[in-house]
């Protein structure tokens, strides 16, 4: 053994065994327990971070553990290699996307092999590649011949710089979240996928089938797909347009969860694209131009909920269905034409938004709701105002005195009779617009024809393949200038025709990767047996930012899959880890033409106050001063990061594995600390040190069971009581307290200084149950040790060597401690013999030196026993 510890000399040596062994391969075997556990995917960005790190070192202590207990366990990787961000890459260094891309996934996957991560390769998967996305063209198709896809037209936010349709959760402040463009509304055809047709089974199993996620996750699950039951009625109106039509057959649709409120309306807003506005607008110079300034405002719920609502008269006037009011319509920058019917209803007495908008306009406010003992202001709002719980009608004819439900149900009536309106339930859940105007990404399966239309690729032409030579300049799709790729022949009529130059959004691709983990290889079917097997998964690890889209898109993909019979589970994930993020400190000032620079921590030296606070820093270069930000997310941006790499080659990879996993638990963010991670490093150091050292006695055989000494006998039972807490800390996945389990028994075998063939039984047996315990977390150092000292000869190989089971004999104590206090005070300590009586534990008590020197020579008037705990002498 070399007596010096050397990362590097180690983790190559064991990264070596393991490749020449191909030990991480995982293949179907039904003799064995299953174990699914997946890390979301990467994008390839160029380089691994610190997040990174720990989301796979959370994954891979899983794996390893679950393994030595014998389950067989899948740990598979791959890239989520299409998207936005390899083509503004490609258009500032002037390389194809795929270049940029795979040279990516080369460098990444070495950073995860120099981690000693136990990934099954052979399963490894890149969503740019035609095998791979070969399958999501031909479930679009599926689906499209299922009536789940359908193309239609839409309003949808466009970036003119970026060329392409944003999200709504995109747009920030009306601008593009990547280029900073105002963003235009506009009208184009694209292809949608009927995830509203599962929102109903979407969100009764986040009620009912996900016992296994956080409670957080599923809330905000629950929250986007969000189920509200109420009225949707009409207000009729005569408003007609150029043609003399009347608009909207006459009726301005809205929907309420307050009908109860309905005879409190005092106006109507709609949306700005909403046909009543426009039809305003055509004669109002004013009200066009805040249509045009409403176009470049927010586009999400979120965003409406925060910015200034503003809102102008369209002159127009709509009717009331139950009283016959008129009621004046307004156009709101805080009502989206994209959700219900474009239109609400004002009801300022009783929602807050149409509170403040009521008094920024002058609008009336009529209270209908009432709470006894309660007074309402048409000044001030007021919590109660909007509380449907508490309160009864009021100002309301025929509903006074109903309280909510019953309310409701009378307003449904009445508005049934007339053939206004009825009750419905509603979605937040959009239909899923999968149509992209990029070029890296899947090309959609369609052929447009004159003839014949919109034509779907025959199946026996898939893939659709795309052009990987492209290279981005900013200007559109470049597909749309390759002939080569547009021009092709009808599959209908043999005509000339044109390739369909959109591609689906990137969250198609990461929808579905997990089952194609279970097939990887298999060219004939998109999932096959191997899904059967592995699926659903057992355990799902990522980061809380993808907790609604991907895992919504993910679930719904599945249940999409169900119905096709591809497979026979109904949730993909069984339970789910958000690991919490890395963060680090962030240093940065002005500069003196007003933009921020930042510095790397390394570059400066704190400012402490009195109790130790950071209140600012200096840089070490010059002294000049720097405002300290406090910690946050790292980021390449604010000099923050810390590359894997080099930490990997200061100070091998266990030590990054073991930082990342001591410094809190999985589900917290991880603060960075330079000294914590020395503190790792010299922990596996003094692992290292002790396995040298102690190699001839841990090389010995004998049974520990049979230790003579106390000294041994206490090893022992220390040894055990921390294994079995550790085992429970590995079943609950809580791995910080994993290492510090390790580290006790660590401190417990360099406390341990009795000798003898006995002794060493018991020294050779606790170093084996420290290296498995700490194997999955440090694999390349226990793997040496392990080897080195012989006990491969004995167990096999580490990585399959039995998880080390707890003696309860070894648990039990020959001898107890008990405090012992005089006159209730503590004075010490009395050791008894484990079956001690009552008698035996005073007299051991008054015996003892402790007693005697606190008594003072005063006899005992009492002596009060707690068996197991501790005696009181009186005197």
């Amino acid at each position: 053994m070399n007596d010096k510890y050397v990362p590097a000399e180690v983790e190559s040596a064991a990264q070596a065994h393991w490749n020449e062994r191909d030990a991480y391969r995982v293949v179907e075997d039904e003799s064995k327990r299953k174990f699914y556990a997946c890390s979301m995917l990467p994008y390839p960005s160029g380089k691994l971070h610190m997040g990174h790190v720990r989301n796979y070192t959370i994954n891979d202590m899983l794996a390893r553990q679950l393994r030595m207990n014998g389950w067989n366990v899948l740990m598979p990787m791959g890239w989520d290699a299409f998207g936005l961000p390899a083509e503004n890459a490609a258009m500032k260094n002037q390389v194809p996307p795929a270049q940029w891309t795979y040279a990516n996934i080369e460098y990444m996957k070495g950073q995860m092999q120099a981690l000693g991560l136990a990934i099954d390769w052979s399963r490894e998967i890149a969503t740019c590649k035609p095998d791979y996305y070969k399958w999501n063209q031909w479930l679009f198709l599926k689906m499209l011949e299922a009536g789940i896809c359908e193309r239609r037209t839409q309003v949808v936010n466009w970036d003119p710089v970026d060329q392409t349709v944003l999200a709504n959760e995109q747009v920030i402040d009306g601008r593009g979240w990547r280029s900073g463009a105002p963003v235009e509304k506009r009208e184009i055809p694209g292809y949608y996928l009927k995830i509203t047709k599962y929102a109903e089974e979407l969100l009764q199993q986040v009620q009912t089938g996900l016992p296994g996620w956080p409670e957080r996750v599923k809330l905000m699950q629950e929250n986007w797909i969000g189920k509200s039951e109420g009225v949707r009625f009409a207000f009729p109106h005569q408003i007609r347009d150029a043609s003399g039509e009347l608009i909207q057959g006459g009726r301005l649709y809205v929907f309420t969860t307050r009908a109860d409120t309905i005879m409190g309306v005092t106006f109507c807003a709609v949306a700005p694209e909403h046909p009543l506005a426009t039809q305003a607008a055509a004669s109002n110079a004013q009200l066009a131009a805040f249509i045009e300034e409403c176009k470049h405002g927010g586009t999400t719920e979120a965003e409406l909920a925060t910015q200034d609502k503003k809102g102008l008269p369209t002159g127009l006037f709509v009717t009331h269905p139950l009283t016959g009011a008129q009621v004046e319509v307004w156009v709101g920058n805080y009502v989206l034409m994209s959700y219900g019917d474009g239109a609400v209803m004002g009801v300022p007495a009783h929602d807050e938004r149409d509170f403040a908008f009521a008094l920024k306009y002058g609008l009336p406010i009529k209270q209908v709701v009432a709470v006894e003992g309660e007074t309402f202001s048409d000044q001030a709002w007021a919590e109660w105002y909007g509380d449907k719980q508490r309160g009864v009608c009021v100002n309301s004819g025929v509903l006074d005195g109903l309280a909510y439900k019953a309310a409701v149900d009378k307003v449904a009536e009445l508005l049934s009779e007339k053939g206004l309106g009825e009750k419905k339930t509603t979605w937040r859940l959009r239909d899923w617009g999968i149509s992209r105007q990029r070029y890296w990404g899947t090309p959609i399966p369609i052929i447009h024809c004159e003839s014949c239309g919109a034509v779907p690729v025959p199946e026996k032409d898939l893939p659709v393949v795309l052009p990987e030579d492209c290279i981005p300049d900013g200007s559109g799709n470049p597909l749309n200038k390759r002939a080569d790729f547009l021009n092709v022949a009808c599959p209908c009529c043999g005509r000339d025709a044109r390739r369909e130059t959109d591609t689906m959004d990137t969250f198609v691709d990461s929808s579905w990767y997990f089952m194609r983990y279970c097939d990887p290889q298999n060219a004939d079917a998109m999932v096959a047996g191997g899904t059967k097997y592995w699926m659903p998964m057992d355990q799902y690890i990522g980061g809380i930012e993808h907790a609604i889209l991907h895992l919504l898109y993910a679930r719904f993909w599945t249940k999409v899959m169900r119905d096709l019979k591809l497979v026979e589970v109904d949730e993909p994930f069984q339970r789910l880890l958000t690991q919490g993020m890395v963060l680090n400190h962030i240093y940065s000032r002005r500069t003196e033409k007003g933009g921020i620079e930042y510095f790397w921590p390394h570059e400066v030296e704190n400012v402490l106050d009195a109790g130790g606070k950071i209140v600012g820093a200096k840089l070490k270069s010059d002294g000049s001063s720097v405002t300290y930000e406090g910690v946050g997310t790292m980021s390449k941006s604010k000099n923050n990061g810390v590359d894997p790499q080099q930490l990997i080659e200061q100070y091998g990879a266990d030590t990054a594995r073991l930082f990342v996993m001591f410094a809190a638990p999985p589900e917290q963010t991880l603060e960075w600390n330079d000294a914590a991670v020395e503190g790792a490093h010299r922990f596996l150091k003094r692992v290292w040190g002790y396995g040298v050292k102690n190699a001839e006695a841990l090389r010995a055989g004998g049974d520990p069971a049979q230790a003579g000494d106390d000294a041994a006998r206490a090893l022992r039972r220390e040894v055990h009581l921390v294994l079995k807490q550790v085992s429970y800390d590995y079943e609950r996945m809580q791995y910080n307290t994993v290492v510090s389990g390790c580290m006790k028994l660590l401190n417990a075998l360099e406390g341990f200084k009795a000798e003898g063939a006995a002794a060493a039984a018991v020294q050779r047996e606790a170093f084996s149950v420290l290296l498995r315990t700490l194997y999955p977390a440090c694999p390349h150092l226990t793997h040496a040790l392990w080897q080195q000292l012989g006990y491969a000869e004995q167990l096999g190989d580490l990585l399959d060597a039995p998880w080390p089971q707890v003696d309860e004999a070894a648990l039990v104590q020959d001898r107890i401690e008990l405090v012992l206090q005089v006159n209730g005070k503590l004075r010490g300590a009395v050791s008894v013999p484990a079956g001690a009586d009552k008698a035996a534990i005073e007299a051991a008590a008054l015996a003892s030196p402790d007693f005697l020197k606190f008594a003072e020579g005063k006899a005992a008037k009492k002596v009060i026993v707690v068996p197991g705990r501790l005696v009181n002498v009186v005197v």
